[in-house]
């Protein structure tokens, strides 16, 4: 490849077929901040913001999250529904913004349980402190995941066509995406200061828009944790995948619940450790391409 060809690929130009993209130009992410570089030279860099988001249902106040601030109400939703505090059967009547308050209210047409989830909270490995309530394996005891296939060539062009996307990490790093697939196509690109909250923003615009999960696929740059395992299942996605590496617990798990989990998935190369029988092994690994230098997420240049 030449230089002048692996400068084309560097970013994608076009994104159609996201349903929602990262949108790096949008006022209000990044702040241009200056400084000086290792030869004292003068520097300014985009650098991601950062805000608090208090999150209410009904009456209560449930959480105060680290995050970027983009689609508040789809993190106050899958938020809500990753920890069990908003059930199948429980009717959302609205969900309130308020940009100057940087609150959230999420109502429903009856009370929750979420009283009983309060009682307990676990921190979590999140870089962004994540925060599960009540028991962390509610919901997963007889749980069954779809028996879906997953090509190789869909996965190594997700991997492909997702680190070449305009995004926030290309424009300013320090940040995590998780993208929701179907077969080869991304979906849905959020990304957020915490892996937890990109995929809460996914759970909460499949719940929004009552977008089945069976078929599809969860990919995301962070760790392979218990937390996202557990996230992943219980939003009823047979598959996920990173290009970070697992955790012993995490991997537990998805064996325990029948998750596919593929990691360390750069260029050519990747580890499944859970849910292998759903793999279809159409492509020789050497015919993928590899991975582009100027796409490498850190912790992937080695």
């Amino acid at each position: 490849m030449t230089a002048e060809q692996g400068a084309q690929l560097a970013q994608l130009k076009d994104i159609s077929g996201y349903l929602l993209a990262p949108a790096p130009e949008k006022t209000g992410l990044t702040r241009a901040l200056s400084g000086q570089d290792e030869n004292g030279l003068p520097v300014e860099i985009a650098v991601v913001e950062e805000r608090p988001l208090t999150i209410y249902l009904n009456s209560r106040e449930i959480v105060t999250a680290m995050t970027i601030g983009d689609y508040p109400e789809y993190l106050a939703l899958g938020f809500l529904r990753n920890q069990g505090m908003l059930r199948d059967e429980d009717q959302v009547t609205g969900v309130e913004y308020d940009d100057d308050l940087q609150v959230v209210v999420v109502r429903t047409a009856q009370q929750t349980d979420h009283e009983e989830k309060l009682k307990k909270k676990t921190r979590t490995s999140g870089c962004a402190v994540g925060t599960v309530f009540g028991d962390m394996m509610d919901g997963l005891e007889g749980l069954e995941l779809p028996a879906a296939q997953v090509k190789l060539s869909d996965l190594y062009g997700l991997s492909n066509r997702i680190n070449r996307t305009p995004s926030l990490y290309l424009e300013a790093g320090a940040i995590h995406g998780t993208v929701l697939c179907q077969g080869g196509q991304p979906l849905v690109y959020m990304e957020d200061v915490g892996r937890h909250n990109a995929v809460d923003k996914i759970a909460g615009w499949m719940f929004s828009e009552n977008v089945p999960a069976g078929d599809k696929i969860l990919y995301t740059t962070g760790r392979l944790t218990s937390e996202m395992v557990i996230k992943t299942a219980l939003m009823g996605v047979p598959v996920l995948v990173s290009r970070s590496g697992f955790t012993a617990w995490g991997v537990d798990i998805a064996r325990q619940v029948g998750l596919t989990v593929i990691g360390r998935l750069r260029g050519q190369r990747f580890v499944c450790l859970s849910g292998e029988g759903r793999l279809l092994r159409d492509i020789d690994p050497g015919q993928a391409p590899e991975e582009d230098p100027k796409t490498r997420r850190k912790g992937a240049r080695a």
